[in-house]
């Protein structure tokens, strides 16, 4: 069985979450949905979760961060520290994705789990997912309407989680249709982590970068520029 000790940092959405684990056991997690305060709290997690579990940074075999879809920022925030700390501690990097976070925190509840991340308006980072949490389908930014997923509502029950589903579940009404709205979270990334881990699946610290899917596009002040 894979003992391995890891670090777990999740920033993709308006939450911000850091875990250790020790195998499939979650030791200690710490949480808070308070948005945009990432770079306020993360550094602060890790040193308690650490402290909790009597651990520091040399114990840990590897540490695991969110990548994306999700938040430019807090996925910056997330990749950057988790970076910092592979590089100043000379450990490995893991990737987990976000839609498969979610998708872990789902598993078993459904034969169909659609992950959706919040993208804006109507539209939403998503992928399909088997009711093992295996990925069946490409990761897409889809604009929601009354028809989205027909198809696969048709087959049976579907979960749809994350925190993109309450603006899906306004504008549909299908009997096969189940919602979860939540942010996926760090505890939700040991078992992706270990299989990583195990794969010896690492990622470059050196050039490593989030998966954003679409290109940040920075908002124009209101205020005047004279």
């Amino acid at each position: 069985m894979n003992k391995s000790t890891l670090l777990l940092i999740e920033t993709s959405t308006e939450s911000c979450s850091v875990a250790v684990a020790r195998g499939e056991e979650v030791l200690f997690q710490k949480f808070t949905s308070i948005p945009k305060q990432h770079a306020a709290h993360l550094a602060p997690f890790i040193v308690e979760v650490l402290k909790t579990t009597g651990l520091s940074i040399d114990d840990c075999d590897a540490i695991a961060v969110s990548e994306g879809p999700g938040s430019y920022t807090g996925l910056r925030v997330g990749v950057s520290t988790a970076k910092g700390l592979c590089f100043g501690a000379g450990k490995p990097l893991i990737a987990v994705g976000t839609l498969q976070i979610l998708a872990m925190q789902g598993k078993g509840k459904a034969d169909t789990i659609v992950s959706m991340i919040d993208a804006g308006r109507m539209e939403v980072y998503s992928a399909l997912f088997d009711k093992n949490a295996t990925q069946t389908s490409d990761t897409e930014a889809t604009i929601l309407d009354e028809n989205s997923f027909a198809d696969i509502l048709s087959t049976g029950k579907v979960l749809f989680i994350g925190n993109g589903v309450d603006k899906f579940k306004a504008i549909i009404n299908h009997p096969n249709a189940m919602f979860e709205s939540c942010t996926p979270q760090a505890a939700g990334m040991v078992i992706p982590a270990l299989h990583s881990m195990k794969q010896k699946e690492f990622k470059d610290v050196a050039y490593f970068e989030p998966f954003y899917l679409k290109e940040f596009v920075a908002g124009i002040s209101k205020k005047s520029l004279l």
